[in-house]
């Protein structure tokens, strides 16, 4: 019963986890990972293992960076049944074939650069194209929340509301071998209590071992009132200045959120009817899908749906669909809300946005959501004065502000209170997560429930039957955890004597 760490390891982005088991390969998320120029990953990597092999994939939720390699895997081999929620089975047809898009896209820009001589080696080429993609959704086997679901021999799995997005799912998965029965459970992304649309994830009471998200497990989020707050005082102070609002936005989740924030606060009177335009056909086509899946809806939604009012929608919201209804937008004289994806700004038509704001003070580039390192939105988040977009230097004049209260993601506090739940895990593994707040998570957690905590690197593996490897394994962690501590005093000693 051998668990292996092929991505999100130490890091937010690329989700992947291998469980071989005597009679079954089964692989947990197959995330692209986000941010190119950082090694061990890369956008072309091969796969640690011969996809023909494996008997099932389980998908935690639509997020690229959990699905987004799916059809590279398909392209490689695998033939096996893709088991996914209904609502995250409909959302992975628009977002894998825009992923398609992007891979392209890419290639081509790739190919360009090395007929000009700027590249040594000829590219290799798109991950995988739009026909992979159609080959893909046909391996697609949807399941509902709640419904336990046999995935291969001896293995049974249910799918239980993870709060992040629609369909969403943490998931628990039950191994019997030998007549002995153990369970493992997956958090996918863990949503926040009290987020506009969906229900509040489900608490799970019990499990064997825990792989577990800590992408806020170092932070506290803001009270949700004051996050809507937040909000309109960033767009007004754009409108009196008569500048725009680029918010970079993943089409998935955030974007919905925040329509459902401007109307609350248009319907309310705290914000003036201004155009708001959503430039992305992926987000466009994703809030359809939230349309049809009403079942993921929380108490709140489905008050407001019942009253006649959609949520996702008011009479000053634009859907852009075409490249020529994109690019009208860069003659706007007045002020406007642009939502754009990608969130991280790493690909899409933000990058075109902010190619033609950044250097116009009047403007407001509006983060609502986590920057990885590495992408363009933690370069600018970070405060950087130049940086490169189409092969042109640009100076950064537009201010660059955050909302933080819009992460779907569970902050430390939730994080917290979902693995307490769980009674009697004999490890606790934590993952997606950057070194500090995986660290310091994985220090909390096992302060607070006693389990042995362990933060995996990249491409580690663990037989979950050995004590001995879980041992060393925590072991390992133990002392990461030691040396980080001592780095970050080092850090603020050498600031402190600066200063």
């Amino acid at each position: 019963m051998r668990l292996q760490f092929l991505g999100a390891a130490r890091t937010v982005t690329g989700s992947q986890y291998l469980l071989q088991l005597p009679g079954a390969n089964i692989l947990i998320d197959c995330g692209l990972y986000q941010g190119r120029d950082q090694e061990p990953y890369t956008p072309h990597h091969r796969f640690d293992f011969d996809p023909a092999k494996l008997d099932a994939v389980l998908l935690t939720h639509a997020h690229i960076d959990h699905s987004g390699l799916i059809p590279r895997l398909c392209r490689l081999g695998f033939r096996g049944d893709i088991f996914a929620t209904s609502a995250t089975t409909d959302l992975c047809a628009v977002m894998l074939l825009d992923s398609a898009h992007i891979q392209e896209e890419d290639a081509q820009w790739d190919m360009r650069k090395w007929r000009r001589g700027q590249q040594n080696t000829p590219p290799p080429g798109p991950l995988y194209n739009a026909e992979d993609v159609e080959q893909t959704m046909t391996q697609f086997v949807p399941v509902q929340y709640d419904e336990e679901v046999r995935v291969a021999d001896g293995v049974s799995v249910r799918w239980v509301d993870a709060g992040h997005i629609l369909g969403a799912a943490s998931l628990e998965i039950w191994v019997n071998e030998d007549g002995v029965q153990r369970k493992l459970v997956f958090s996918g992304d863990i949503g926040d209590r009290g987020r506009p649309i969906l229900r509040d994830p489900t608490l799970i009471e019990s499990a064997d071992f825990v792989v577990m998200e800590s992408t806020y497990g170092n932070r506290n989020h803001p009270p949700i009132e004051h996050t809507s707050e937040q909000l309109a005082d960033a767009i007004k102070r754009t409108v009196r200045e008569k500048g725009q609002v680029l918010v970079p936005s993943f089409a998935v989740g955030r974007t919905q959120e925040l329509l459902y924030r401007l109307d609350r606060l248009i319907a309310s009177g705290d914000l003036p009817e201004l155009p708001v335009f959503v430039d992305s056909p992926l987000a466009s086509r994703a809030t359809r899908v939230f349309e049809q899946h009403h079942e993921c809806y929380d108490a709140d939604s489905l008050r407001l749906l019942a009253q006649g009012d959609d949520p996702l929608s008011f009479p000053s919201l634009r859907f852009t669909r075409s490249v020529e209804e994109s690019k009208r937008l860069n003659a706007l004289a007045e002020p406007a809300v642009i939502i754009s994806a990608s969130g991280m700004c790493t690909a899409g038509r933000i990058r075109h946005h902010l190619h033609h704001r950044l250097e116009k003070g009047n403007h407001l580039v509006l983060f609502v959501g986590y920057q990885a390192r590495g992408t363009l939105g933690r370069i600018l988040q970070d405060g950087v004065k130049n940086v490169k977009l189409f092969g042109r230097r640009h100076r950064v004049r537009a201010r660059i502000e955050s909302v933080q209260g819009l992460s779907a993601h569970a902050d430390q506090p939730m994080l917290l209170e979902w693995v307490q739940a769980i009674k009697g895990p004999r490890t606790v593994f934590v993952t997606h997560g950057e070194p500090e707040s995986a660290f310091t998570f994985a220090k909390l957690v096992e302060a607070e429930t006693g389990s042995p905590v362990c933060v995996p690197s990249l491409r580690e593996h663990v037989d979950l039957l050995d004590e001995a490897a879980l041992a060393e394994v925590h072991s390992h962690t133990q002392a990461d955890i030691a040396r980080h501590q001592a780095e970050e005093r080092r850090r603020s000693e050498t600031r402190h004597d600066r200063a």
